[in-house]
């Protein structure tokens, strides 16, 4: 049954919950979007350029208040909040400012006489199901391209943050977007699924799991819908020859344990070659246990709970199933005493291949390191997954980083860093981690129409 409220995770106490909309009310709303469409995408491009610019603004001007309903909602330290704030800011401005020229017409080159150009067009009305762990940013990397082009927005946020969501419903009004434009829906999966089957919608972008992203694509697929799918990863990070041990250690921990390791593109597994392995544990361990567990509230924490106590006994399940099996834990392991959803800061070696956590994603505080005798081993291992997200190269060999980033089967890869999002730079991968592609010029094509335009 879907559910939508807020359970404040440091507590575990219901804080306010809120009603599904009724069937009818679903139906009404894509009737809406369908209608808002007909006038949104004849509407100037200036002027929708300037609501994108106001959503921006109001971010930076809420900020504050944003942040807070984030921490309470899923948990994630206040700091980190107000960051993600400023990055979804960021895309909104990104599309208002450099957004108009990405979408001028190409001119083709044609052997034909007269000339033939592509218009990059809009489709329609487009339903997004977003995620509770970046639910501010998950929002605008789609929204923003999307409402630019011309596209309508049905929002169907993840059921514990429904007072972000409204949030960001109530920004978007307030920024100008006319009635029916964006709409945020507390749909449920029926409704959902009934909106993907509607003739009206044109297009589903789903971030989430593996299993939802399977459902979604399946649903798509029967009913001819394009789909932008951003699922799950599981990224390696490679410190080989003649890495910067100090630079290395501090993005890795940074990479697995920032939002409570309750990301995509978090760095799981750390694969270090054999020449490093003792100093790096130590250097990584010494860090890792910095990563104290406190209130999110807190300025100073850089580690608060989980989204949700189910969350945490996944993840304790995962980790539980290692340890049984023989992998070593070398920090942390142990659900700490008391409420809230706290998780801590944990280090794993020894995982195989029929430990649960050699092939899922561990979506929480928990990291994996590997010894390797090689890059080809490195390389081996790092691509037996069934995800294909980001990954990391550490080297200060420049040829040597190119050939590993080369050889990776990633959708993203960083070297000498972590994969960090920005507005102009594409997001998304391979393997089960998803189709297509967001962000930058990238997040404009997926739901356009890329109409050519004959004229002799």
């Amino acid at each position: 049954m879907t559910r939508y409220a807020t359970v404040d995770p440091t507590t575990g106490k219901l804080v306010r919950e809120f009603a599904v909309i009724s069937d009818a009310e679903a139906r009404e709303a894509l009737a809406r979007a369908d209608k808002a469409y007909r006038s949104w995408r004849e509407t100037d491009l200036a002027e929708r350029a300037g609501i994108l610019s106001r959503v921006a603004g109001l971010h930076r001007r809420h900020a504050s208040e944003l942040a807070e309903l984030m921490t309470l909602e899923m948990g994630k330290p206040i700091t980190q909040a107000k960051a993600e704030v400023e990055l979804s800011a960021s895309i909104y401005e990104y599309y208002a400012t450099k957004g108009p020229d990405l979408l001028a017409d190409e001119v083709l080159d044609i052997a034909g006489t007269g000339r033939a150009l592509v218009r990059t067009a809009s489709i329609g009305p487009l339903l997004g199901i977003m995620p509770w762990n970046f639910p501010y940013y998950q929002v605008a990397r789609f929204v923003a391209p999307n409402l630019l082009l011309g596209n309508t927005i049905l929002l169907k946020h993840a059921g514990n943050c429904p007072q972000e969501a409204l949030r960001i419903h109530e920004l978007l009004d307030e920024a100008g977007a006319p009635p029916g434009v964006y709409q945020n829906v507390f749909a449920s999966t029926g409704q959902v699924a009934d909106m993907i089957a509607d003739p009206l919608l044109r297009g589903v972008s789903l971030t989430g799991s593996e299993r939802a992203g399977s459902a979604v694509g399946e649903l798509a697929g029967r009913h001819l819908k394009k789909c932008v799918l951003e699922l799950g990863g599981s990224d390696p990070f490679l410190v080989m020859p003649g890495a910067d041990l100090d630079r290395a250690v501090s993005a890795a921990v940074a990479g697995r344990f920032g939002n409570a390791g309750q990301a995509c593109t978090s760095s799981k597994r750390m694969i270090i070659d054999t020449s490093l392995w003792d100093d790096f544990l130590e250097a990584f361990l010494a860090k890792a246990a910095e990563w104290r567990i406190g209130d999110p509230r807190n300025p100073g924490t850089r580690l608060g709970p989980m989204s949700s106590v189910q969350a945490r006994a996944d993840l304790a399940g995962q980790v539980d199933d290692a340890v049984a099996k023989g992998a070593t834990v070398h920090l942390g392991g142990e659900i700490p005493e008391g409420e809230g959803a706290f998780y801590p800061a944990t280090v794993l070696s020894g995982v195989t291949r029929e430990m649960r956590a050699y092939h899922e994603e561990l979506f929480g505080p928990v990291a994996v390191l590997y010894r390797v005798n090689s890059v080809d081993e490195a390389i081996e291992l790092a691509n037996d997954s069934p995800y294909g997200l980001g990954g990391a190269v550490f080297t200060s060999d420049p040829d040597l980083a190119g050939a590993v980033a080369d050889r990776l089967d990633t959708g993203m890869v960083g070297i000498n860093t972590t994969i960090k999002s920005a507005p102009d730079m594409p997001f998304g991968g391979v393997k089960n981690s998803g189709i297509g592609r967001e962000l930058g010029r990238f997040g404009l094509d997926e739901f356009a129409n890329k109409k050519l335009v004959r004229i002799l």
